[in-house]
């Protein structure tokens, strides 16, 4: 998972670029990067951290031109290394710089072609890297000195047949201007909007509409799935279907976690979609536990408060904010090591005693997955006083490994696989505990928006919509996401960086 954005105006965009990546920072915390385009030429700054940590002034000074893109990177596939924070360039053909959100699953395998092929050198082990020089191959096929729109469209319809899995670019060529594509299922989420000002029209895309609301852009909509769109240089835009067989299968995951509930994704208001998740986990419980004891509902901040809220409404329970939140730690779920995330988990919430002492809690995440910060949390609740603690996810048991571009866990390692549903109470040691159903998950979504037949819903269904992914494929990801592999990986990216970097340029 990851934050992209673009922009084409009649003024500079670096300030812009930079506030609508600090508006997706949650979409990815490990590193990020602007290109700006002016006079022909491409302007550049990235590098590993937080967005506010990676721009200085003087970098925005350089980053000069009235059209960019920009990327907050959450890794997936690949290493921590500065040398794969985005977007990444290539100088063949035309020049090309490209962000990408997702996970290619064939990844490995365009690796191979790309070399033995296509004839291009891969520098890190990025999937990014392979997608953008995919694309670049394709672009160069057109033979042309001069390309338009069109070949752009050409080119992302050979794209879209060679690359699998989970994917939404944003990519500017400096003598063209600035393009977006989407997978065929749409796993990966982008919006375009428009903003019309006194010296024109100006065009943005971004993975969610929050980045778009806070500069001022309205929503034009959704890219479809496998849809393509392109903004000249002379701020001209065109929309094409590059995909054969398109199939609206949006990531649901989106909705339960990693989105902002301020967001509308493919039409749905996240918020919404949240508040409906309360209302169908809180009929549940009713129905399984008419005469529960329950005595206050609390979130666990922040991503869980709307559910938590309806769930308390429908109830007839109190709510109250149990846990304080430090904003300044980032999200437990994205980081490496059972030892950082427990650690983590202290320094990022704090009780308050007073809400706690002698009551039956009810608490509510958006969702379990490794079991190791609800554990945490359910312990803190009982020492800060409470009689007996239940807990109740807002989505279903994470049973399986996601592959489209969040970084889930291996299959091992996630607290449903292999075990019922008072073996995961016992595990994370509360008294009572509640899942969403899938199929009230899937409404609760759903409902935003009735044209989506299908959702993704693999990290809980095992059913891969892309219809690619084999157990052997399912085992390499194992072997390589569990936290031994990731803390070498993580030693490795960090050697690398020092070789890379040299001296820090801050």
């Amino acid at each position: 998972m990851c934050g992209i954005v673009g922009i084409v105006s009649n003024s500079p965009v670096n300030q812009e670029i930079y506030d609508a990546l600090t508006v997706l920072q949650h979409r990815g915390q490990d590193a990020a990067g602007i290109v700006t385009c002016a006079n022909g030429r491409l302007y550049q700054r990235k590098d590993n951290g937080m967005v506010k940590d990676v721009f200085r002034t003087r970098h925005m000074r350089d980053l000069i031109g009235n059209s960019g893109i920009g990327h907050v990177r959450y890794p997936t596939a690949g290493s921590s290394s500065s040398a794969e924070a985005q977007p990444f360039y290539v100088n063949s053909p035309y020049g090309i710089a490209m962000g990408h959100n997702g996970n290619l699953t064939n990844a490995d395998q365009l690796s191979k072609e790309i070399y033995q092929q296509d004839l291009r050198h891969l520098n890190t082990n990025s999937d990014s890297e392979v997608l953008l020089n995919i694309f670049a191959h394709e672009l160069m096929q057109q033979k042309k000195l001069f390309i338009d729109a069109e070949d752009i469209f050409n080119a992302i319809q050979r794209v879209h047949k060679r690359v699998r899995g989970g994917y939404a670019a944003v990519g500017i060529i400096p003598s063209i201007g600035l393009f977006a594509f989407r997978d065929p299922f749409a796993l990966r989420p982008v919006v375009v909007g428009k903003r019309v000002t006194d010296l024109g029209t100006d065009y943005m895309v971004a993975s969610e509409s929050v980045a778009l609301d806070a500069a001022g852009f309205e929503i034009m909509k959704d890219l479809a799935p496998g849809e393509a769109v392109v903004i000249t240089g002379n701020n001209e835009i065109q929309f094409k279907q590059c995909a054969e067989s398109p199939q609206y299968s949006p990531c649901i995951f989106e909705f339960v976690y990693f989105a902002r509930p301020d967001s509308m994704i493919d039409d749905i208001s996240v918020y919404k979609s949240r508040l409906r998740m309360g209302e169908k986990l809180a009929e549940q419980i009713l129905e399984a536990w008419p005469d529960n004891d329950i005595d206050v509902v609390m979130p666990i901040p922040d991503t869980s408060r709307t559910s938590a809220l309806q769930l308390a409404d429908k109830l007839g329970k109190p709510y109250r904010e149990g846990f304080i939140k430090n904003r300044y730690i980032g999200r437990t779920f994205i980081m490496p090591g059972q030892k950082h995330r427990k650690k983590s988990v202290r320094q990022k919430l704090n009780p308050v005693p007073l809400e706690f002492e002698g009551k039956n809690i009810l608490l509510v995440d958006d969702s379990i997955v490794r079991g190791t910060t609800s554990g945490e949390i359910v312990q803190m609740a009982r020492d800060a006083g409470a009689k007996r603690v239940y807990f109740a996810s807002a989505a279903p048991e994470v049973r399986y490994p996601y592959v489209y571009g969040i970084d889930m866990p291996s299959a091992s390692e996630l607290v449903a696989n292999g075990r019922g549903i008072d073996e995961i109470a016992d595990y994370i040691g509360a008294d009572r505990l509640f899942y969403q159903k899938l199929d009230d998950l899937i409404e609760a979504v759903g409902q935003g928006n009735k044209n989506i037949n299908e959702f993704d819903t693999s990290c809980f269904s095992g059913v891969y919509v892309t219809g690619d992914i084999t157990a052997e494929y399912l085992t390499s990801i194992d072997v390589s996401r569990n936290d031994d592999a990731q803390s070498k990986q993580t030693l490795v990216g960090q050697e690398s960086v020092g070789i890379y970097n040299g001296a820090s340029d801050d």
